[in-house]
């Protein structure tokens, strides 16, 4: 299984409409982080009914919470965009 697959499989417990994940790890290749961590770099983009009314650092906080088991390991950064539906 991919690190794309198990960040789409772990971010099933917050029940998204839509899931977006780019590896941009090849623009990262070099980087001191990477060498240490072997980890790549990945844009999210997620939108959910669980982010309602949540602020930003709370959306934040629970994609955290679920990927906490590939991080630093497999992740080494991510960038994250996180909606609710009606925005």
């Amino acid at each position: 299984m991919t690190t794309i697959d198990q960040m789409k499989d772990r971010l099933t417990r917050i029940r998204p409409t839509s899931v977006d994940i780019f590896d941009d790890s090849a623009s990262h290749a070099g980087h001191a982080g990477v060498q240490e961590t072997g980890g790549g770099h990945y844009e999210l983009s997620i939108v959910s009914e669980a982010f309602s009314g949540k602020t930003t650092l709370q959306r934040h906080r629970m994609i955290y919470e679920c990927l906490a088991d590939l991080m630093p390991g497999k992740i080494h950064a991510l960038s994250i965009q996180a909606f609710a539906p009606e925005e």
